[in-house]
């Protein structure tokens, strides 16, 4: 494909006359039939990589997304661009929905789905029978930060690439330094992936660190910086229980503004809900933990602020990238106070099973083994059964059957190589729990660095960064008092009376004693 036609077929389809960086460069090379891993800042046109050359692709294009609201949008989106023939595959659609688009699978350009959902085997068997052309990766940090422990699925999507006949790979990401990028090749088991690496600094955005004494004080900030500034705000939590909390808060104090919260805990219908509204500026200030924001392209979002610390500089970037996509100037603020990093490191140690949960699931499995009984297919039987939750038996679950121990539910017992697999699991959680503690040791530092937040932050990700023009952040010449947004909130639109009942049934309702 020669450089001329791209631009053509860029400017045909979307109506623009240039490509931003590196969009072109991981194009031509999927157009050229190489596997490419592409990392680019958040808000840069990432999508836009893979649905040109999906478009000009004689086969089916597969997205492996990570969250069906994500999905959902995405289709929406091209949809509305003129390009009709792309589908999300999720739990939404009804039996006979899915059905039609079983019936007519070869026929779509690009088709969404989850990591899980791809290895159903009614899934994968219809897809091994249309033509792949482009297998894509969204937000492909998720096989690094995600695989090991919450979705271990993603850890599986090589022999799903191989199932569907080894299609042209495109791993994307806004948030992959060199130690991720090699998790990322490693797990996909593509050694030869071309690299398409670009600065991922945003100049737009100035960062601000504020040291409090307590919670109470950080309410006590985000109501005041609300009340001056009417801009739309993410505030993000690592407790859903503190998230409801907080937003019941603000809601009582701001009495001028829409706010709302947004965690896993919700019904997925109620999360879109919220989403749609939020993008429509029927809502101004989300209080979400990382399970709102990642893929949502509202332009506007003129603040992100933490009011808990980020157990990893990865994620931390992630959310606030989503800051200030049409490049008017925004923030981002972390309140920090000295005892904050006692809640991560509990996160990061209940993510993870303890060596004695490993030890009885594997003598409970023994017995099932020598009694000739199979797992239970439903993983709420089998937290039941063996006693264990749900993120720890997915964590041992997929080391057991990388290691032949559990086949099609089957437990396969041989005494030698069970207890090697057991030493190996033990071995694996002291590992991960290692490279989780140094992700929050690296936040910790980067919080308390002296000299410039821009530079030290991105310091992992790329070997130089522009001092940009106006405010870099408080550790140069950034007084958080001074800031003045570039334009205030539009009013929020009269959304008619059903909607209204809708939002009082989803807003500030803080009864869930839930953690993330």
């Amino acid at each position: 494909m020669h450089n001329r036609k791209l631009d053509t077929y860029i400017e045909q389809f979307y109506g623009y006359t240039s490509f931003r960086p590196g969009q072109k460069e991981i194009m031509e090379s999927i157009l050229q039939r190489q596997d490419v891993l592409g990392v680019l800042p958040t808000g840069s046109g990432k999508s836009l990589c893979y649905e040109l050359p999906a478009r000009l692709l004689s086969g089916t294009t597969i997205v492996v997304s990570p969250l069906i609201a994500l999905m959902i949008d995405q289709v929406k989106q091209l949809k509305a661009n003129g390009m009709k023939r792309v589908v999300a595959l999720n739990s939404f659609m009804d039996y006979a929905e899915r059905q039609d688009v079983y019936r007519y699978l070869g026929e779509y350009k690009i088709i969404y789905i989850s990591p899980e959902l791809i290895q159903a085997d009614q899934v994968l068997n219809r897809l091994k029978k249309i033509d792949i052309s482009l297998f894509v990766i969204d937000e492909a940090h998720c096989i690094s930060l995600w695989g090991h422990e919450f979705r271990p699925d993603y850890l599986k999507l090589s022999h799903v690439i191989k199932e569907l006949g080894d299609p042209t790979v495109l791993a994307l990401s806004a948030t992959a330094p060199s130690n991720i990028q090699k998790d990322i090749i490693a797990a996909l088991n593509r050694p030869n992936m071309k690299k398409h690496i670009y600065p991922i600094d945003k100049e737009n955005i100035c960062f601000s660190i504020q040291q409090v004494a307590h919670e109470l004080e950080k309410i006590d900030f985000l109501t005041d910086f609300l009340q001056k500034h009417h801009v739309p705000t993410l505030i993000y939590f690592s407790s859903r229980n503190v998230c409801e909390q907080v937003a019941e808060q603000l809601s009582i104090q701001l009495t001028n503004r829409k706010v709302a919260f947004y965690h896993g805990g919700m019904e997925q219908m109620d999360r879109l809900t919220i989403q749609q509204q939020f993008m429509e500026d029927q809502i101004d200030i989300i209080c979400c933990t990382n399970a709102f924001g990642m893929g949502i392209n509202k332009p506007n979002i003129r603040a992100v602020i933490h009011f808990h610390l980020p157990s990893q500089i990865e994620s931390f970037i992630q959310e606030i990238g989503r800051a200030g996509r049409d490049g008017e100037p925004s923030l981002s603020i972390l309140l920090y106070a000295e005892h904050d990093q006692l809640l991560p490191r509990r996160i990061i140690t209940n993510e993870l099973p303890t060596k004695e949960q490993i030890t009885v699931v594997f003598q409970q499995l023994k017995q099932l083994a020598l009694q000739k009984q199979l797992l239970p297919k439903q993983v709420k039987e089998i937290e039941k059964m063996l006693g264990i939750e749900e993120i720890h038996w997915r964590f041992i679950n997929y080391h057991l059957e990388k290691n032949d121990i559990i086949k099609n539910n089957q437990i396969i017992y041989q005494a030698t190589h069970w207890q090697n697999v057991f030493e190996h699991i033990v071995d694996m959680r002291i590992n991960r729990l290692n490279i989780k503690q140094n992700q929050l040791f690296a936040m910790l530092d980067w919080v308390h660095e002296t000299d410039c937040l821009r530079e030290s932050l991105y310091k992992g990700y790329q070997d130089t960064y522009d001092k940009p023009e106006q405010h870099c952040c408080s550790n140069c010449d950034f007084v958080l008092e001074q800031w003045e947004p570039p334009q205030a909130l539009r009013e929020i639109r009269t959304s008619h009376q059903d909607w209204q009942r809708k939002l009082k049934a989803l807003l500030l309702i803080g009864e869930n004693d839930e953690t993330e």
